[in-house]
């Protein structure tokens, strides 16, 4: 299958936070949740939250961005990667003056059961 990204799912997050999502979640034999490249503008924040039955990885394709695994605050450029296993948290904020650009997986624990995420508290740049 061949998907052009004008025939890809794209969504507002939250403000500032646009996804693209090439592969939907019923394409994933119930292995996962989310394929998605996020863009993230200056100033805005995907924001601290836990993942419950499932991990996810983000891994930077532009730009630079404050990253929160757990509780340490370390800044990732493009190649880098952070993975976040099952009740672990994270969070990404863009403290710099240009968008950042990642790919995010969304692997469930147990396949054909998908897992959750819920916020933990807002990340900062602090």
């Amino acid at each position: 299958m061949i998907r052009l990204k004008d025939n890809q799912r794209s969504v507002e997050r939250s403000p500032g936070v646009t996804m693209r999502v090439p592969v939907e979640p019923d394409e994933m034999y119930g292995a996962g949740r989310l394929y998605a490249h996020i863009t993230v503008q200056p100033g805005a924040a995907l924001d601290f939250h836990v993942h419950e039955g499932e991990m996810e990885s983000f891994y930077i394709l532009k730009g630079t961005a404050c990253v929160r695994d757990n509780n340490n605050a370390v800044t990732l450029t493009a190649g880098d990667a952070i993975i976040t296993p099952d009740n672990e948290c994270h969070g990404l904020y863009n403290d710099s003056d240009k968008p950042v650009e990642l790919m995010a997986l969304i692997i469930s624990r147990v396949q054909g059961k998908n897992g959750s995420s819920r916020p933990v508290s807002t990340l900062t740049n602090s």
